[in-house]
């Protein structure tokens, strides 16, 4: 095989406790994961010559927004895999286009770094011990494990952990984004400070049970008892996240908005596709500037 494209899906947190910073400086987190295969990137891969070294271009609406060098996780995952097993990679030519808002709470560039994993094993027909994949995937970053799986999961501790779970089949999400950019790390320290004002040094972890899932409007009450610890600090940060979240409320047939990750991106789930489609086109003709999609969970 000399050249592949392959989809990196956003991913979503549909609920996400934050239970206390780790003596490592990670946050232990307990968060339930998903993925949205019809909102994506997608990253061609092709071989290279063997005299010169990997390469990376990035095109898309959201290509200027991401680096093209190694601080991007597509080409340091590229380059990671040759440098940890020679004998089994080569140089690639990455193109990746950029559909995904970036730092924006979906994963994106984890899902970028996570479809070069899969590609690479695909193109160079190899397929190394898969914990030392993980292992490789976690020291590019917490998400890039989770993304790497590619389906619903719970993710813990700061996402080395995975356990599968079950989702309704085919949920219907929209995804809006508007427009703006909010620090993780602020994001956690605003958090950490709250925390210490009120002398929380652990909060509780997911109320999880597996009966929940049996159907959608189950899992959509299990759901809403659940919490994104990071949405009311993302929310003082910018407060245009507070309006994105008021405007998904509004809108007929939603059953339950939330913000994912760390922001900015919102999340908004509904019970029938054909209501999340016209909620969509609702949203564009009102907030034009606003980034929407639709889609169904994995």
């Amino acid at each position: 095989m000399r050249h592949l494209t392959i989809r990196a899906p956003a991913k979503v947190n549909l609920s996400l406790h934050v239970l206390r910073q780790r003596p490592d400086g990670y946050h232990e987190l307990d968060s339930l994961t998903a993925f949205v295969p019809e909102v994506a990137d997608r990253v061609t891969l092709s071989r290279a010559p063997t005299s010169g070294g990997s390469s990376l271009e990035v095109i898309g609406p959201f290509a200027d927004a991401v680096p093209a060098d190694e601080s991007n996780l597509a080409l340091r995952a590229a380059n990671m895999m040759i440098r940890r097993w020679p004998a089994l990679f080569g140089p690639v030519r990455i193109r990746l286009e950029k559909n995904l808002p970036a730092a924006a709470g979906i994963g994106g560039g984890s899902a970028d770094a996570a479809a070069v994993l899969r590609g690479m094993c695909r193109l160079f027909g190899a397929l190394p011990p898969r914990k030392e994949l993980l292992d490789l995937a976690l020291r590019l970053g917490a998400d890039v494990p989770v993304c790497l799986r590619g389906r619903a999961t719970r993710m813990l501790g700061k996402g080395e952990v995975l356990r599968p779970a079950s989702l309704p089949e085919g949920l219907p999400v929209l995804l809006c984004n508007p427009g703006v950019a909010v620090s993780t790390a602020e994001v956690f320290r605003r958090l950490a400070r709250r925390r210490a004002e009120l002398g929380i040094t652990r909060a509780p972890g997911m109320a999880w049970r597996v009966e929940e899932c049996a159907d959608s409007r189950r899992f959509l009450s299990f759901l809403a008892r659940q919490r994104n610890d990071l949405q009311m600090p993302a929310c003082e940060l910018a407060p245009e996240i507070g309006a994105c979240l008021q405007a998904l409320r509004k809108l007929p047939g939603v059953r339950l908005a939330r913000m994912s990750g760390s922001g900015a991106t919102c999340l908004a789930l509904f019970e029938q596709a054909d209501a999340a489609d016209a909620a969509a086109r609702l949203l564009r003709n009102v907030r034009p500037r606003w980034w929407v999609a639709t889609g169904r969970l994995r």
